[in-house]
């Protein structure tokens, strides 16, 4: 059985690898034969020296603002996300083991949470100014829901049987929270740390175009300004990068923190 897991997975990283070099041979075909202007759309070669060179790569003396952009916008990218996920299951937590706090706080819950964190930043820019704890707050606030409802959940499908236990054993609140409700609401509550991640890094990138800070959301609106197109693939690329290896990092710890779910 665990052979024919093995075999799927490693044919499901072959489809993604030839998507992907699909893409990027139609990519260099509509660049090259000169399907789009190479103003809007350059080549992968270009796009990639650019991306070299902005991380100090190529060897040839790059200037390295890529680089210094980067370590900025995942830097705030992080911070949001551990303030987001922090404050989600704390009060996630608060929520979700009371039944009658659940039933008070729900409909504010649903009519706060979708509203876009893009559409906080003028009011966070009002409150706080153009500084970086702006683009930080709303980076935080706009991630904390994926987690704050993923734990609402997971606390309040906890099994009843278990409460009656606890109950008999005469568990404190906090015990009952540590011992039976966190492990109970784990699994969401990675599952929304994994989505937050993402809006984390999207919020970041928009709060640092909109605020006019320091980070790879300025770089590309910059080369978008300049019409420098390859500088602008180039921190798109980045930005992909960003999200992919974050996400299976964090993949990676989810299935080291589950093993006790697996058979």
């Amino acid at each position: 059985m665990s052979g024919n897991n093995n075999d799927r997975t490693g044919l499901n990283w072959l489809g993604s690898l030839g998507v992907l070099l699909a893409l990027i041979a139609l990519w260099w075909v509509a660049s090259n034969a000169g399907w789009v202007s190479r103003v809007f759309l350059p080549t992968p070669q270009a796009t990639f020296s650019s991306l070299l060179e902005g991380l100090n790569l190529s060897g040839e003396g790059g200037n390295g603002e890529l680089l210094g952009f980067t370590q900025a916008t995942v830097g705030r990218m992080i911070e949001g996300w551990l303030l987001a996920s922090l404050f989600g299951v704390l009060l996630g937590a608060a929520i979700g083991v009371s039944p009658s706090v659940r039933a008070w706080v729900q409909p504010t819950l649903e009519f706060i949470r979708p509203l876009p964190a893009s559409a906080l930043l003028p009011l966070a820019i009002s409150i706080f100014g153009l500084n970086p704890g702006m683009v930080l707050f709303v980076v935080a606030f706009g991630a904390m829901w994926p987690v704050l409802l993923a734990t609402v959940h997971g606390f309040a499908a906890v099994e009843p049987r278990l409460s009656e236990v606890a109950r008999c054993l005469q568990m404190s609140r906090a015990a009952y929270i540590w011992k039976m409700g966190l492990p109970n609401a784990m699994p969401d509550i990675l599952a929304g740390m994994r989505l937050a991640l993402t809006i984390a890094l999207i919020v970041a990138v928009v709060g640092e175009m909109i605020a006019s800070q320091s980070g790879l959301g300025q770089a590309i609106l910059l080369a978008a300004r300049a019409f420098r197109a390859s500088d602008l693939f180039a921190g798109i690329v980045l930005l992909g990068l960003i999200g992919f290896v974050s996400n299976a990092l964090l993949a990676f710890a989810e299935k080291r923190l589950l093993r006790w779910q697996q058979p």
